[in-house]
C-alpha cells in the first residue's frame, strides 16, 4: 500500500464515496488509488465545479465532501468552490496534488504557495508528512465535520504519494462537539419569550445543520413562534405551516422587514449573519440571539441576550420549557403570507421570471431537489419558492457565487439519486458553467436544467438602474433569441417560453434517463420592483 491508497482507505473509512476534480499527471497516483480502492473519480468541466459539487455532498450526506485539483492553476480555479464551503459552513475534504518535496518552494512550473493559497477560506491547512498521513487525514475530516463545519485542505506531495507506507488505519475521525450553552443563559432566553406579545423567530444557516429537523419544528410549534427564514434555511421547517412568513432579504424585502419590525422581539435561532447582517434589516427591534457562537452584529443592533453552546441542547432545552404565550393569530399570519406572496408576482402581460419559476415549482415533487445560482432570480426564487423537506433548497448565500447551480444540482442527484432534482440558473450562470452538462450526461443522471433567458445580468442590471448608472458591460445577448440548439454536448436542449409549456418541459425531462437543457425566454423587467425593492 502507498500513502494514496492510506489517503483514500481513510476517506472511504469515514464515509466518503465520490470525490470530484480534473486530473494532471501530479493527480494520476490518487486517482488510480480511488479506482482501486472504490471511491467514485467525478470528472468535471472545471475545479471550481469541483469546490462546489463537494459542499453539496457535505451537505448533504454527513461525510465530507472530496474535491481534487492538481497544483498552481488547478488549485486557484478550485478555491472558488472551497470558499463557498468555508463561507456556507459545509464540511469538504479539498486536496491540491503537489510536485515532488524536494521541489516544493522553487521557482517551477505551476508551483504555488498552497498553504498561503487556502488558509484564508478554510478552517486549516495540512501538510501531509511521512508517517502520519492518516494520522492527518482523520484530524482533517474530524475538524471539517465539527461546528462550525467548513473545508479543510490537504496539499500532498506526489512522492508522497508513491511512497510505501506501512501506517495502519486510524480509528473512525471524532468530530468535536461544542458545549452546552449555560444554564442561565438558556433561562434568561425562556424569560425573555415568556414575556413578549409578538415575538417572531428567524431561523438562519445554523439551525440547516441540526442534526434533528422535527425539534426545530417542536420549538416553534410550542411556543407559537411565527418564523422567517433565511436563504439557506428554506424548507428546515415546511413553509406551508400556518407560522411560516417566508423568506427574508430576498425579493420583496421591504414587505418582509415591515412585519418584523411589528415585533416587539427577534429571535435569531441558527442565525448566522454571514447571510445576511442583523443590521440589515432589524431596525430598533430587540434581539435574542441562539446559535453556536457569539453574534457579529454592528453597534446599531439592540442584542438584549445571546446563548451560545451546542445548538441542538439549546433547541432540546427551550422545548422542555412551559409554552410560551403570545398575542399572534392565525388570520393575521395568513393575510401577511397572501400579500408578500401576491407582491412577489405582479401582473405582467409576458412570460415573466416569476411565472416560470412557479411553473418549474409545480412541475417538480413536493420532495424534490432544488439547487439554483446567483443572481436576480436567486432573490425571486428565494422568495416565491415554497420549500418542504430540510436538505431540499441548494443555494450558496455565505459565498453568493455564480457558478454554484449546476454542480450543486449534480452533486445533490448524485447523493439522493432516489429524488428528483432540478437545477435552475440565469443565462449568465449557464454561460460560466455550461460545460458541466457534459459531466451530467456522462454520468447519465436524470436532471432538467432549467435556464432562464432574459440577455441580461439582471442582478446588476437592476442596481444600475437603481443607482442611476447607464446600462454598460451587462448585457449577455444583442441579437434576438433563435431557437436553442439541438444540444449542448450532446445533451438534447428544448424551448419552453410559455408557463404550461414550461412546466410539461420539466415533467418530460425528469421521466428522461439524462439531463436535459430546457431554455425559457422570460421578460424579468419585474425585477425592478421585486428583487432590488
Amino acid at each position: 500500500m502507498n500513502n494514496a491508497d492510506l489517503i483514500i482507505a481513510t476517506l472511504k473509512a469515514n464515509g466518503v464515496t465520490r470525490g470530484f476534480g480534473i486530473p494532471s499527471g501530479n493527480v494520476l497516483p490518487l486517482m488510480e488509488a480511488m479506482r482501486a480502492g472504490r471511491v467514485e473519480f467525478v470528472l468535471t468541466a472545471h475545479e471550481g465545479s469541483a469546490g462546489f459539487a463537494a459542499d453539496v455532498t457535505g451537505r448533504m450526506t454527513g461525510a465530507p465532501g472530496l474535491c481534487i485539483a492538481t497544483l498552481g492553476p488547478g488549485a486557484t480555479n478550485l478555491a472558488t468552490g472551497v470558499g463557498g464551503a468555508f463561507l456556507d459552513r459545509s464540511p469538504v475534504i479539498a486536496i491540491t496534488c503537489n510536485l515532488n518535496t524536494d521541489q516544493l518552494g522553487r521557482r517551477i512550473q505551476m508551483w504555488i504557495d498552497h498553504h498561503a493559497l487556502f488558509k484564508p477560506i478554510t478552517k486549516a491547512t495540512l501538510k501531509l508528512e511521512p508517517g502520519c498521513v492518516a494520522e492527518t487525514v482523520t484530524r482533517a475530516i474530524a475538524l471539517a465535520l465539527s461546528e462550525p463545519k467548513g473545508p479543510v485542505h490537504l496539499d500532498l506531495p506526489e512522492d508522497l504519494a508513491l511512497a510505501a507506507t506501512n501506517e495502519e488505519l486510524a480509528a473512525p475521525a471524532r468530530p468535536g462537539k461544542l458545549a452546552a450553552a449555560p444554564d442561565a443563559a438558556l433561562s434568561r432566553a425562556a424569560e425573555l419569550i415568556a414575556t413578549v406579545k409578538r415575538p417572531i423567530a428567524v431561523l438562519g444557516a445554523t439551525a440547516m445543520r441540526v442534526a434533528d429537523p422535527q425539534l426545530l419544528r417542536n420549538v416553534i410549534e410550542r411556543h407559537n413562534l411565527p418564523f422567517a427564514t433565511t436563504t439557506m434555511a428554506k424548507g428546515m421547517i415546511d413553509e406551508d405551516h400556518p407560522l411560516s412568513l417566508g423568506c427574508i432579504e430576498r425579493a420583496c424585502r421591504q414587505v418582509q422587514r415591515k412585519f418584523l419590525r411589528s415585533a416587539d422581539l427577534i429571535i435569531g435561532l441558527g442565525y448566522d449573519t454571514v447571510e445576511v447582517e442583523y443590521e440589515a434589516w432589524v431596525g430598533d427591534r430587540p434581539l435574542l440571539q441562539i446559535d453556536i457562537e457569539p453574534v457579529d452584529v454592528a453597534p446599531s443592533v439592540k442584542l438584549v441576550h445571546q446563548v451560545s453552546g451546542d445548538f441542538d441542547a439549546s433547541l432540546a432545552r427551550l422545548f422542555t420549557l412551559p409554552p410560551a404565550v403570545n398575542q399572534w393569530n392565525a388570520a393575521a399570519l395568513a393575510e401577511h403570507r397572501r400579500g408578500f406572496h401576491a407582491a412577489l408576482r405582479p401582473a405582467a402581460k409576458s412570460f415573466t421570471a416569476h411565472a416560470a419559476i412557479d411553473a418549474v415549482r409545480r412541475a417538480l415533487p413536493r420532495a424534490g431537489l432544488l439547487a439554483f445560482d446567483v443572481g436576480a432570480h436567486t432573490h425571486q426564487i428565494a422568495g416565491q419558492w415554497r420549500a418542504h423537506a430540510p436538505k431540499t433548497f441548494h443555494i450558496t448565500n455565505g459565498w453568493s457565487s455564480m457558478g454554484f447551480g449546476l454542480p450543486g444540482a449534480i452533486a445533490a442527484k448524485l447523493a439522493r439519486p432516489d429524488l428528483p432534482v432540478v437545477c435552475l440558473l440565469g443565462d449568465g450562470c449557464f454561460q460560466m458553467t455550461c460545460g458541466e452538462v457534459a459531466t451530467a450526461k456522462r454520468l447519465g443522471i436524470t436532471l432538467p436544467v432549467v435556464v432562464l433567458d432574459d440577455r441580461w445580468l439582471a442582478l446588476i442590471k437592476v442596481k444600475q438602474i437603481r443607482r442611476q448608472f447607464p446600462l454598460y458591460g451587462t448585457e449577455l445577448q444583442a441579437e434576438a433569441y433563435r431557437e436553442p440548439p439541438a444540444h449542448y454536448f450532446g445533451v438534447p436542449a428544448v424551448a419552453a417560453n410559455t408557463a404550461d409549456a414550461l412546466e410539461a418541459a420539466v415533467k418530460t425531462a425528469l421521466t428522461a434517463n439524462s439531463p436535459t437543457v430546457i431554455e425559457a425566454v422570460v421578460d424579468s423587467e419585474h425585477y425592478i420592483d421585486t428583487v432590488y425593492d
